[in-house]
């Protein structure tokens, strides 16, 4: 008989580690004169009653899956968004202090948003460049990825052979995304608030397994 070689189906290479990336759910509005909440120079606002539906979703959807640990970054919204999911498997989630979202300097507390939306120059500008720095106080794109990589690295360091949920941030999703890819810096950008995206580290390698899987949030 011939012998037969059959697609193969794929594992996380021996030693490496299987990174769920889920986006906190929505957070409060931006609103004009108004700063959110700080903490530490970061804007900190609490989820919006969608964004805590989505997180919700997010228990439901991975209730049935075997975690090691739950990660989230010092800001409320990655707690708010991990709760369920903790309150489901009996887990109480660990900060890492590398994790959270890029800051905007004198933009930071909402202002961004409203820049954002009201098509400022200098928002193009970071558009363009594709980098933060031409906002005044921002985090510049250098140090930013650095940041994420070496919080990344450092949950994936501590969880050989396990599967871990990271509660993060958009702009954490795009920078691991882009590193993992060699895309332009921001191509990854966008994720869904609620979404889950999988990246497989092995040593100081990323292999992106998944990007914005959101028909968990379909119904919302």
């Amino acid at each position: 008989m011939t012998k037969e070689y059959r697609q193969p189906v794929y594992a996380p290479p021996e030693g490496a580690a299987d990174l769920f990336l889920i986006r906190h759910g929505e957070s409060a509005p931006a609103r004009s004169g108004v700063s959110f909440p700080m903490k530490d120079g970061s804007g900190d606002p609490p989820l919006h009653p969608q964004g805590e539906r989505q997180a919700s979703a997010v228990g439901e959807r991975l209730k049935g899956e075997t975690f090691a640990a739950l990660y989230v970054t010092k800001l409320m919204r990655t707690h708010q968004t991990a709760a369920p999911l903790a309150q489901h498997l009996n887990m109480t989630p660990i900060e890492n202090p590398d994790l959270h979202e890029v800051n905007l300097g004198d933009w930071d507390g909402g202002l961004y948003r409203i820049k954002a939306a009201e098509g400022d120059p200098i928002y193009q500008r970071v558009r363009d460049t594709q980098d933060w720095s031409p906002i005044p106080g921002a985090e510049t794109r250098d140090a930013f990825f650095g940041r994420v990589r070496r919080g990344l690295l450092g949950v994936a360091a501590a969880h050989a052979n396990q599967r871990v949920a990271v509660f993060v941030h958009g702009g954490v999703i795009g920078a691991a995304l882009a590193m993992a890819t060699g895309s332009e810096p921001f191509a990854f950008l966008g994720a869904a608030n609620g979404s889950i995206s999988r990246l497989v580290i092995h040593g100081e390698r990323m292999i992106v397994r998944g990007f914005n899987e959101t028909q968990h949030l379909d119904h919302l």
